[in-house]
């Protein structure tokens, strides 16, 4: 007889496997895509040989850099507009607090503060603006 250890590892040993093969899904579409990117490499290269297709790439790139460098612009330009208006607010706030601390009502700081946010807004509104007209120029 043998002794309990040795019994149930032979029990190990003697199991049945199932008469179907069970179908693992993660290992079907791993393959799926390693055939996809094999055939996705294949046809780039191939297609990296054709002059059509080349032209075509060119072509839309130099588009694709056209219109992303006209949308930085106008994303300069727009941004450097909502600074200026917020520039003009903050100016005419100082106006109105400059006639407050004239008459003695509130403290100085409450104009420079208006006064410091008025300019900080006015130069990021100009430093937009001079980015575009330097970007234009090295174009």
């Amino acid at each position: 007889m043998l002794p309990a250890a040795e019994r149930f590892t032979a029990a190990l040993r003697c199991v049945i496997v199932a008469p179907r093969a069970v179908k693992i899904e993660t290992v079907s579409k791993v393959s799926a895509w390693r055939k996809a990117s094999v055939v996705a490499r294949v046809a780039r290269e191939q297609a990296g040989r054709s002059r059509t297709v080349n032209a075509v790439w060119k072509a839309v790139s130099a588009t694709g850099r056209a219109f992303g460098n006209a949308l930085h612009q106008l994303w300069l330009e727009v941004t450097g507009i909502v600074f200026l208006v917020m520039a003009l607010s903050f100016a005419g706030a100082s106006v109105k607090e400059y006639g407050k601390y004239h008459a003695g009502q509130v403290g100085g700081a409450r104009f420079g503060l208006a006064v410091f946010f008025a300019v900080t807004f006015a130069w990021f509104g100009l430093s937009s603006f001079w980015r575009v007209r330097r970007k234009r120029e090295r174009q």
